[in-house]
C-alpha cells in the first residue's frame, strides 16, 4: 500500500496528543507502517528551530521571521523525514502541517495568505497532505484544557481574539478543502471523539 500523509490540525487545547496516540495505535493495528511526527519540529535541526518560536522571552520576534522560521523548520522536515518515509511506502501522522501557518500566521499574525501559498509552494513543491483531521473546539474551553496542562509559550500567550482568527481560517480551509479535510468536535468526550476520528480512518481506509 503507498504511503499516506495524515496531519491533524487544531488550535489549543483541542487534545492533539491524546488522539495521535489513538490514530498511531488504530493504524498499526491494521499493520500499517507508520511515522509520528511535529511540527514546528520533527528533526534535530527543525526542533531547534521550535525552541526559537515557542520560547516566551522571544517577544521581539515579527511575523515574518516567525513565518520564514516556520518553512525553515518544515524545508528540513520533509527533506530528513517526511519524504524519505513516504518514498518507503510508509504512512506518516503529523502533529500540525502547513495548514498551521495559514491559520496561525495567516489568521492569526495577518500574514498575506498569498505569500504563504509561494512559500508553501516553494518548500513542499506538490506534496500536499492525503488526510487532514481537524480537532474543534470553542477557544474558552481550548484555552482552559491549555492552561491546566503547561506554562503557556510564545504563541500560547496570545490574546483570545488571535485565536478566534486561528480557528476561523482552520474552519474556513476546511469548508474549501471538504475532499481532504474531517472535522471532529473535540468538545466531546474523549471515548466519543476517538470514536469520530476511528469512522473517519475506516474510511479513509
Amino acid at each position: 500500500m503507498p504511503g499516506k500523509f495524515i496531519t491533524i490540525e487544531g488550535g489549543e487545547g483541542v487534545g492533539k496528543s491524546s488522539n495521535i496516540a489513538f490514530i498511531l495505535s488504530y493504524l498499526k493495528e491494521k499493520n500499517i507502517n507508520i511515522v509520528s511526527t511535529r511540527e514546528p519540529g520533527g528533526t534535530v535541526i527543525s526542533e531547534k528551530i521550535r525552541g526559537l518560536l515557542l520560547d516566551a522571552n522571544n517577544k521581539s520576534m515579527v511575523s515574518d521571521t516567525e513565518l520564514l522560521l516556520m518553512f525553515a523548520a518544515r524545508a528540513q522536515h520533509l527533506d530528513e523525514l517526511i519524504k524519505p518515509s513516504l518514498e518507503k511506502n510508509h504512512w506518516v501522522l503529523c502533529d500540525r502541517f502547513t495548514d498551521a501557518t495559514y491559520a496561525y500566521q495567516g489568521g492569526g499574525r495577518g500574514i498575506s495568505m498569498a505569500r504563504i501559498a509561494e512559500l508553501e509552494n516553494w518548500v513542499q513543491g506538490t506534496l500536499r497532505p492525503d488526510l487532514t483531521i481537524l480537532l474543534d473546539l470553542p477557544i474558552e474551553i481550548g484555552m482552559k484544557r491549555a492552561s491546566e496542562r503547561s506554562e503557556p509559550d510564545r504563541i500560547e500567550k496570545e490574546k483570545n481574539s488571535f485565536f478566534e482568527s486561528v480557528r476561523q481560517t482552520y474552519l474556513d480551509m476546511a469548508k474549501a478543502s471538504p475532499e481532504r479535510y474531517r472535522i471532529i468536535d473535540a468538545s466531546q468526550a474523549l471515548d466519543n471523539v476517538q470514536k469520530d476520528i476511528a469512522i473517519v480512518l475506516e474510511s479513509f481506509l
